[in-house]
C-alpha cells in the first residue's frame, strides 16, 4: 500500500500528459490526430483507469487506518513568507478520487458512442483529460492557494467543454456566462483568502482555523469582520456549486455536449464548491454568521431550483436545475453542520446525477433519429412519450435515477437527504420546513420527467407538435421532418454499459451511511470530530428510532405525494396541468421564466454595464481626448506665434529679456 502513496502523484499527471499529447497532436498535425479516434480514447481510458487503480488501492488503506500523508515541498520564498505545493491523502481526498476517477472513466466510455460522428472527437477527448487531471489536482491539494491554482483550471476546462461547438451561439454564449459568473465568486474566494492570510500568516487549512481562533478569543480581530472574510471564501463555491445568487450559469451551460453535463455539471466540477467548503470547515465552524450564510443559501437554492425544474420542458435544463436544488441540499447541510451527511450526500447524488445526465444523452442520441440533430426539438420532453418500448435500458435506469432522487429507499438518495433533514431540523426547523417541501416538488419534477419521456404514446412523429416546439424554441434549422426514422432506438452498448454500471451505486451506496450502521460517518467526519467506529449492523434505541421514523416517515410522505400528483397529471391523465397553469398564472410566469434572474442580470449587469461603458467612452472622447487635442492646439498657436520673433539678431534677443524681466520686477514690486 505504501507504493500507492509514493505514486499518487500520478493521478492527476497522467489525465495531464495525455491532455498533452492529444494537444500538441491536433497542434501539429492536426487532420492526422484528428483520424485516430479509438488510439485518443485508448490514451484517456489508460490514464484514467490507472488512476482507478491508484485511487482504490489509497482508500482501501485509509479504511485500514493508514495515517494521513502528506508531502510537500517549497514552491515560492521571500523572506518570512513561505508557500508550498504538494499532496494530501486523507480520508476526504480518498473518497473524492475515487468519485472523481470513476464517474470519468465511465463518461469517457460513453462519450466514445455519443461523440463517434463529431469531427471534434479527439479535441474532446483532450479537453475531458485535462479537466480530470484539474479537479483531480484540485482534491490533493493540501492548502487553498493550491486549491485556487487547480479551481482557475477546473473553470477554464469548463469553459472550453460548454463552449466546445462554438459555431453555436447558444453554446458561446453559455460558456462566456459560465466564465463571467465564476469569475465573480472567484473574486470573493481571493478575497477571502488574503484576508485570511492577512489574519493569520498561513496557507494551510488548520492551521487558519486555529489562528483564527486565538484571533477571536485574543480580541484582535473582530467577529464581523472574520464572518465577511468566511462569507467572501463562500463565494467561490457559491459560484462553482451554483448556488444563489450565482447559479445562472449552471443551466444554460447545458449547451455543451451531454457528457459533459454529467462528469462536470453534475457530478464533479460543482462538486468541488461543496468539497472546498469541507475543507475549509475548520474556519467556517468558528463563524456562527457564516455557517448560517451557507445554510439559508443553500436551502433558498434547494427550494429555487425545485420550484423552477417543475416547468423546464428541455431534458436537459430540468436536470439542471434538479442540480442546483441538489447542491442546495448539500450547503444546507454544511452550514448546519452536518458535514458527514453534506458528503454522503454529494457522494450518492454524483453516481445517480451522472446516471441521469448520461440517460438524458442517451435519449436525445434516440431522438436525433426522429427529429433531426436540432437540440431545441431533440431534448424537448414534449415530442418524446412512450420511449420505454424502444429504449429499455435507458427508461429502466432512468426509472432507478429518479427513485434515488426522490429520496425512496432503499436507493442511494434516501439515505442521504434524509441525514441532511435530520440535521436541519435539529438545527433549526424553518430550515428543515423549506427542505422538506423541496423533496416533495422533487419527486414531483422528476416523475413529470420520466412520464413525459418513456411513458404514454411516442410523440416525436406528430409533424404539426415537432413544427409547434421549433417555433416557441425559436429554432432556426429547416431539416425536414419527413427524411428522418420513425422509431427511435435504444444506444450503443458504449452509452448503456456506463447507464448500467451506474445504476449499481445508485442503488446500494447509500446503504453505508444507514443510522444502523453508518461506516460512511465513521470514515468522513469534521476535523477533530470523535466518532465511534461502527461495528456492524446495530438497532437504535427506541427513542431514537422513534425519531428516525418520524423523520424518514415525513420525507418518503411528502415524495409519495409528488409522486401521486405526478401520476395523476401525467400518467393518468386525471389532472389537467394546463388548466392548472392558468388557475395559478403569475406562480406559472414565475417558474417558466426562472424567476426572472436572467431578465434581471441582463438589465442590471449586462446592459448596465454597456450604460456605462458607453458613458466612459462619452468621457475618453470629449474630455481626455479633448485635454489633448487642446494641449496640442496651445502648442500649434504659440508655436506659430513664436516663430515671429525668430529673427536671428542678438540686440532683439536681448530686448525681449530685458522687457520679460522689467515686467517680472513691476509685478513683483506691485503684489
Amino acid at each position: 500500500m505504501e507504493l500507492a502513496y509514493t505514486y499518487a502523484w500520478l493521478i492527476p499527471v497522467l489525465p495531464l500528459v495525455a491532455a498533452l499529447i492529444l494537444g500538441l497532436g491536433l497542434i501539429s498535425f492536426g487532420k492526422f490526430t484528428s483520424q485516430q479516434k479509438k488510439l485518443a480514447a485508448l490514451l484517456t481510458l489508460t490514464a484514467t483507469g490507472a488512476g482507478i487503480v491508484l485511487s482504490v488501492a489509497l482508500l482501501v488503506s485509509q479504511l485500514q487506518g493508514h495515517e494521513p500523508y502528506l508531502w510537500t515541498f517549497e514552491w515560492a520564498r521571500a523572506g518570512d513568507f513561505h508557500l508550498t505545493m504538494g499532496i494530501v491523502i486523507d480520508h476526504l481526498t480518498a473518497m473524492m478520487l475515487v468519485v472523481v476517477t470513476t464517474i470519468a472513466f465511465l463518461v469517457q466510455i460513453y462519450s466514445d458512442g455519443y461523440m463517434a460522428h463529431d469531427p471534434g472527437y479527439v479535441r474532446f477527448f483532450a479537453y475531458l483529460s485535462l479537466f480530470s487531471s484539474s479537479m483531480l489536482g484540485l482534491v490533493i491539494s493540501p492548502n487553498i492557494v493550491q486549491i485556487y491554482i487547480f479551481w482557475e483550471l477546473v473553470g477554464m476546462c469548463s469553459y472550453l467543454l460548454i463552449g466546445f461547438w462554438y459555431d453555436r451561439p447558444a453554446a458561446a454564449h453559455a460558456c462566456q456566462k459560465a466564465f463571467v459568473t465564476n469569475r465573480v465568486g472567484d473574486f470573493g474566494l481571493l478575497l477571502g483568502m488574503l484576508g485570511l492570510y492577512w489574519l493569520t500568516g498561513s496557507f494551510e487549512f488548520e492551521a487558519i482555523g486555529e489562528g483564527l481562533q486565538q484571533a477571536l478569543e485574543n480580541g484582535t480581530i473582530g467577529v464581523g469582520l472574520a464572518t465577511l472574510f468566511g462569507i467572501l471564501v463562500f463565494m467561490g463555491p457559491a459560484a462553482k456549486s451554483a448556488q444563489f445568487p450565482l447559479h445562472v450559469w449552471l443551466p444554460d451551460a447545458m449547451e455543451g455536449p451531454t457528457p459533459i453535463s454529467a462528469l462536470i455539471h453534475a457530478a464533479t466540477m460543482v462538486a468541488a464548491g461543496v468539497f472546498l467548503v469541507a475543507r475549509m470547515f475548520p474556519v467556517f465552524e468558528h463563524l456562527p454568521g457564516a455557517m448560517n450564510t451557507i445554510a439559508w443559501t443553500g436551502a433558498f437554492t434547494a427550494f429555487l431550483g425545485a420550484s423552477i425544474a417543475i416547468t423546464q420542458n428541455d431534458i436537459k435544463k430540468g436536470l439542471a436545475y434538479s442540480t442546483v436544488s441538489q447542491l442546495g441540499y448539500m450547503m444546507m447541510g454544511m452550514g448546519v453542520g452536518a458535514y458527514g451527511a453534506g458528503l454522503f450526500h454529494l457522494m450518492t447524488h454524483a453516481y445517480f446525477k451522472a446516471m441521469l445526465f448520461l440517460n438524458s444523452g442517451s435519449v436525445i442520441h434516440g431522438m436525433e433519429e426522429v427529429v433531426g440533430h436540432d437540440p431545441a426539438v431533440a431534448q424537448d420532453m414534449r415530442v418524446m412519450g412512450g420511449l420505454r418500448k424502444y429504449m429499455p435500458i435507458t427508461a429502466a435506469t432512468f426509472l432507478i435515477g429518479t427513485l434515488a432522487i426522490c429520496g425512496i429507499p432503499p436507493l442511494a438518495g434516501f439515505w442521504s437527504k434524509d441525514e441532511i433533514l435530520d440535521a436541519a431540523f435539529q438545527a433549526n426547523p424553518a430550515l428543515w420546513l423549506v427542505g422538506w417541501l423541496t423533496a416533495g416538488i422533487t419527486a414531483f419534477y422528476m416523475f413529470r420527467m420520466y412520464f413525459m419521456t418513456f411513458e404514454g404514446e411516442f410523440r416525436g412523429t406528430d409533424h404539426h407538435l415537432v413544427e409547434m416546439v421549433k417555433r416557441e424554441n425559436g429554432s432556426s434549422k429547416k431539416e425536414g421532418h419527413g427524411h428522418h426514422s420513425h422509431k427511435p432506438h435504444e444506444s450503443p452498448w458504449t452509452m448503456t454499459l456506463p447507464l448500467v454500471t451506474l445504476a449499481i451505486p445508485s442503488i446500494f451506496i447509500g446503504l453505508v451511511g444507514t443510522p444502523f450502521g453508518n461506516y460512511f460517518e465513521a470514515f468522513i467526519h469534521a476535523p477533530g470530530e470523535a466518532v465511534e467506529a461502527v461495528t456492524g449492523f446495530k438497532m437504535l434505541p427506541p427513542k431514537e428510532l422513534q425519531e428516525f421514523a418520524v423523520m424518514a416517515g415525513s420525507s418518503v410522505g411528502i415524495a409519495l405525494v409528488g409522486i401521486t400528483i405526478a401520476i395523476l397529471t401525467f400518467a393518468l391523465k386525471k389532472i389537467d396541468p394546463d388548466k392548472v397553469a392558468k388557475t395559478i398564472e403569475p406562480l406559472y410566469q414565475l417558474s417558466k421564466n426562472k424567476w426572472y434572474f436572467d431578465e434581471i442580470y441582463d438589465f442590471l449587469f449586462v446592459q448596465g454595464s454597456r450604460r456605462l461603458s458607453r458613458q466612459v467612452l462619452e468621457v475618453d472622447a470629449r474630455i481626455v481626448d479633448g485635454v489633448v487635442n487642446l494641449t496640442g492646439l496651445i502648442t500649434l498657436i504659440t508655436g506659430e506665434g513664436l516663430k515671429y520673433f525668430e529673427s536671428g539678431r542678438a540686440q532683439f534677443y536681448a530686448l525681449v529679456v530685458f522687457i520679460g524681466v522689467l515686467g517680472l520686477v513691476v509685478f513683483t514690486a506691485t503684489s
